[in-house]
C-alpha cells in the first residue's frame, strides 16, 4: 500500500499543473480530479504519472473530498494547482511520515501577488493544514475557502509551500469573480439577510483590514493593489448576495 498520497483537483489548469506535479514527484501516489478542463490540463497529468479521475464540481471542499476518497495511502498530502511544493518542503514532509506522535502537519504557505512575494497584507504568516494521516481528517464541505478537518495531534513543518494564486491582474478579476460568486451563494443558501449597503461597508472595511490593518502598505505597491483586489471581492459578494435573493422575493 501507498505510504503517502498526494491529491489535487484542477480545472483549466494546464499553465499549472505540470510543475505542480513535477514537485510532487516524491509521493508514492498522485490523484488528479478534474471537473471539465478543455485546455489540456488531463493530458498533461496523465503524462506527469497520475491518476486522473472527472467528477462534477459542486464546491470545493466536496470536490477534495471526493479525491480524498480515491486516496489509498497512510498519509495524504493536498496540494493545489497553483502551489509548488519545494525540495526542502518535500524532504520534511517525508520525514514527518514517521512522527508516530502527529496525525496532520500544517504548513507555511508563501503567496504571491503579481510576482512579489507576500510578507504582509494577511497573506503571511498562513500555516494551512496539508499533510494528515488518511482516516483522521477531511476538508469541511464548503464551497469556497475549506479547510481540513484533523480529529489528531496537529503539528507544524518549517519549509514553506510556495503559492502563485495571481500570476498578473487579470487573475486577481477572474479570482476575485469566481470566489465572490461561491460566497454569495453560500449566503444565500444559508439564509442570511443582505442589505445594499452591506456590500459598500463590507468593502470599505476589506480594504482598511487588508492594507492598514494588516500592514498592507509594507507590500509596496503589490500591497496596494491586493487590497483594491480583496475590498471589490468582499463588495460583489455582498451585492452578488443581495441581488441574489431580491430576485427570489
Amino acid at each position: 500500500m501507498p505510504q503517502l498520497s498526494a491529491i489535487v483537483i484542477t480545472r483549466n489548469e494546464a499553465g499549472n499543473i505540470g510543475q505542480c506535479l513535477d514537485g510532487l514527484k516524491f509521493c508514492d501516489e498522485l490523484i488528479v480530479v478534474d471537473c471539465g478542463s478543455d485546455d489540456g490540463t488531463v493530458d498533461i497529468a496523465r503524462a506527469k504519472g497520475a491518476r486522473v479521475e472527472t467528477h462534477e464540481f459542486s464546491g470545493f471542499g466536496p470536490q477534495k473530498n471526493f479525491a480524498l476518497s480515491l486516496a489509498t495511502g497512510t498519509w495524504v498530502l493536498s496540494v493545489d494547482a497553483d502551489e509548488r511544493v519545494t525540495p526542502e518542503l518535500a524532504a520534511a514532509v517525508k520525514a514527518a511520515l514517521s512522527d508516530t506522535g502527529a496525525d496532520g502537519f500544517e504548513i507555511p504557505r508563501v503567496s504571491s501577488f503579481c510576482g512579489r512575494p507576500m510578507g504582509h497584507s494577511g497573506w503571511f504568516p498562513d500555516y494551512v493544514l496539508r499533510l494528515f494521516r488518511r482516516g483522521k481528517a477531511s476538508f469541511d464541505n464548503v464551497p469556497v475557502h475549506e479547510r481540513v478537518i484533523c480529529s489528531g495531534t496537529v503539528k507544524r513543518l518549517a519549509p514553506a509551500l510556495l503559492h502563485h494564486p495571481v500570476q498578473k491582474l487579470e487573475d486577481a478579476l477572474s479570482r476575485m469573480d469566481r470566489y465572490s460568486t461561491a460566497s454569495a451563494g453560500a449566503l444565500v443558501a444559508a439564509g442570511r439577510k443582505v442589505s445594499f449597503f452591506a456590500g459598500i461597508g463590507h468593502g470599505f472595511y476589506a480594504f482598511l483590514r487588508t492594507y492598514v490593518l494588516r500592514l498592507g502598505f509594507l507590500d509596496g505597491a503589490e500591497g496596494f493593489l491586493l487590497a483594491v483586489a480583496n475590498a471589490e471581492g468582499s463588495y460583489y459578494r455582498y451585492m452578488k448576495a443581495w441581488l441574489a435573493a431580491r430576485r427570489r422575493n
